[in-house]
Formats: C-alpha cells, structure tokens, sequence
C-alpha cells in the first residue's frame, strides 16, 4: 500500500488567520472549529493542523504553509482544508494562491474551503 493509498480520506487542515493579537485567539478557534466540524461531516480524517501568522503574502515564504507542501509531496494527504482563499494568499497576491492550488493538483492534492459560503460549491480550488 502506498502513503497515497493509506491517505485517501486524510487531510491537513491549514489556518492562517492570526492578525491583531487581541482577535487571534477567536479567529484561529474558530478556524479550527470550523475546519473539524467540516472533516468531521464529510468522513476525513484531519491527520495535521498546520497554522501560520497572517501577514505574508507568499505562502511559500510561510513554514505552516512549506509543511503543508511537505504532506502533500510525501502523499501524506489528499486535500487541505482552509477556511477560505485568502488565508493561502490575499486578493492582491492571489496569483500565488493559483500558483499554490496548481502545485498541490499536481501532487494529486485538492483545496478544499471549510467556510460555508464555499464549501457548498462543487469543484477544486484554483
């Protein structure tokens, strides 16, 4: 059995929401909170939660974010639940987002968004 075979329904769930100190606390909570009650519906198995501090844009110039790349490469994990596209990459970066939702599609790695609003919708992120 590969690693691939052994992950097919566990996922990394990836938060990056930590901004004003007085909110962090609350938001990465709910993020995760959010994240596992959306595992949890759909029968994955969070094998890792990887958070990072928002406020780089780059995602490839976070460690959460590398570990996340780690798990993927190493088929450790089929999907990575986020909350929604702009804790990979802000609006004004979001070529990095698509950059990064690629990269992981070539690992045989879906994005999948916990926030209901997208959640609801069918499809890959990109």
């Amino acid at each position: 059995m590969t690693p691939r075979d052994e992950a097919a329904s566990s996922v990394v769930l990836y938060v990056c929401a930590d901004r004003a100190k007085c909110a962090s606390r609350d938001a990465t909570q709910r993020a995760q909170t959010e994240g596992q009650a959306f595992a949890e519906e759909r029968g994955l198995t969070i094998t890792e939660v990887v958070t990072d501090t928002y406020g780089e844009s780059d995602p490839a110039r976070r460690s959460g974010w590398r570990r996340v790349r780690q798990l993927a490469e190493a088929g450790r994990v089929t999907a990575v639940l986020v909350r929604w596209p702009s804790a990979i990459a802000p609006e004004c970066a979001r070529q990095l987002r698509h950059r990064e939702a690629a990269w992981l599609r070539d690992q045989g790695v879906r994005v999948q968004y916990t926030w209901a609003p997208l959640s609801s919708r069918k499809g890959e992120a990109g």
